[in-house]
């Protein structure tokens, strides 16, 4: 069989898609490692555009596609969907939305994967080539500590693109289960974790000088899972082909010197962490412990990140129950305060699969729900629910009011030069410019949308300048930030 699969992205803020690095849709490359030699695939990834999905998916070119999708791709999904079906090619949809949402994806397509597909896709593809594909298959959390477990056919390129950086899993799970989040549903609660020689030799098989190590949690939580990430990254450094890298991680990683310290040596030069907000009640509905218990330490932890040489990017979400419309500027003056690198704000976004979708569902908090069309509005910058002390709109407005001073203001290279200062690290500080300089790109790109969908640009009182200073790094107001980390250690490269 010719096999097409497909990363759909939403239109609606599809600059978020392809400004920046081209990062591989890695369960596209999981799944056609996993393809049996008679079979040829291809991945079609939209983050590079649309044309060619709608170009290529013809009779003839493909036997069975396959598409994946977050929430904010699924109205995406369910069009390509309707052009196999009128092309007579059978889809089958998988990914997060699918699998939380099954029964709806299932009006689309010929068939829905839930969960996992790595132990079923065999018996997928061996039911579409007789012609008889079942319309549920349904995956568990497989095990991918075995031979080959969660390997990436590094080198497949999408047909419409290059990725120009490489994608690599060393685990699959996260324990925190934010209220938010849909990742403990999808991938459990336990971190699994791959093979230690296998993740070695796709690290050193990968041809890209730079890596995202895609796993939810590097670090996670407790004792036994900084021991195996240590002991990953001592054997990266012995026997790993040199590269930079970056991953996710909690923020508890900051208080461990000696994995940061390998971290550093085994080439990581940036970790997300997903501070969310500053609030303790916040964090306590959030479900996020972890923060909660160590939210007055934030400081403390990001200097130990610095320390070692390696930057934060730090996420950050409004629209929680304690939030109103000071708390955006808040929030970035607190994050420069911190010293965090990069800083992403971005609006609270109930998805299905989380325990957020459902509750905001009952309580009736939800107004974006003429699915399967709203779903292009789950993009994380738009609010599709009604907050507790702002108004949706008002909401949107002031976060507006940040991508706006993201966009007007000249702060890039400011952040660059205070990355180098905390870090001491040449690689980290370029790493930084370039996030920062893609962050700057998509508010710019965004801008316009902004401006049409609002109908007016930000003026300039209080709350703006506050966060134009923010961006500026303002020595008057906020000289704390570029105070000199204490024993910062030896400069680093």
């Amino acid at each position: 069989m010719r096999i097409a699969l497909v990363n759909p992205v939403a239109r609606r803020c599809q600059g978020y898609h392809t400004i920046g690095s081209k990062i591989p849709q890695l369960g596209l490359q999981v799944l056609a490692r996993l393809t049996p030699a008679e079979h040829t695939v291809e991945i079609i990834d939209e983050i590079f555009g649309f044309d060619a999905s709608e170009r290529l998916i013809r009779r003839g070119r493909y036997d069975l596609v396959g598409l994946t999708g977050y929430t904010s791709g699924a109205t995406r999904a369910y069009e390509i969907a309707a052009q196999c079906r009128r092309e007579g090619i059978p889809v089958i949809m998988g990914g997060p939305h699918a699998s939380a949402m099954p029964d709806e994806a299932a009006r689309h397509v010929d068939s829905v994967a839930v969960g996992e597909c790595d132990g079923i896709w065999g018996d997928i593809l061996a039911d579409a080539a007789r012609g008889g594909l079942r319309a549920r298959y349904e995956g568990g959390l497989m095990p991918i500590d075995g031979p080959g477990g969660g390997r990436a056919a590094q080198d497949l390129q999408p047909v419409n693109g290059r990725y120009d950086v490489a994608a690599l899993q060393t685990s699959r799970g996260c324990p925190v289960g934010c209220e938010y989040c849909s990742v403990t549903r999808f991938n459990g609660a336990p971190i699994r974790r791959r093979s230690i020689d296998e993740i070695i030799d796709e690290w050193n098989a990968t041809a890209r000088p730079f890596v995202f190590v895609v796993d939810d949690n590097f670090f996670g939580v407790g004792p036994q899972h900084a021991a195996w990430a240590k002991e990953l990254l001592r054997q990266i450094i012995r026997r790993g082909r040199r590269r930079l890298w970056f991953s996710q991680t909690t923020i508890n990683m900051g208080e461990d010197e000696e994995g940061l310290r390998l971290a550093y040596k085994a080439g990581c030069r940036g970790m997300l962490i997903g501070f969310e907000t500053l609030n303790r009640e916040s964090l306590k509905d959030y479900h996020k412990g972890i923060n909660r218990n160590n939210v007055h330490r934030y400081k403390e932890l990001v200097d130990g990140f610095h320390r070692a040489g390696i930057s934060v990017f730090g996420a950050f979400i409004i629209g929680a129950d304690q939030d109103d419309e000071e708390t955006v500027a808040e929030t970035a003056v607190q994050a420069v305060k911190l010293g965090i690198d990069t800083i992403q704000i971005t609006n609270l976004t109930p998805l299905p699969g989380t325990r957020m979708y459902e509750r905001f569902l009952k309580e009736g908090r939800l107004f974006a729900t003429n699915y399967p069309q709203d779903w292009e509005r789950y993009t994380f910058v738009e609010t599709v629910y009604h907050p507790r002390r702002i108004s949706a709109q008002k909401l949107d407005e002031v976060i507006y009011e940040l991508r706006h001073a993201a966009a007007e203001t000249s702060w890039v290279w400011l952040r660059t030069l205070r990355t180098l200062w905390m870090t001491r690290s040449l690689t980290s500080a370029i790493f930084i410019h370039g996030m920062n300089k893609g962050w700057k790109r998509m508010a710019r790109l965004q801008l316009p949308r902004d401006e049409e969908r609002f109908g007016f640009t930000p003026r300039r009182n209080a709350r703006t300048e506050k966060i134009r200073d923010a961006f500026r790094l303002s020595l008057g107001k906020y000289a704390a930030a570029w105070e000199k980390p204490a024993d910062p250690g030896p400069s680093v490269a």
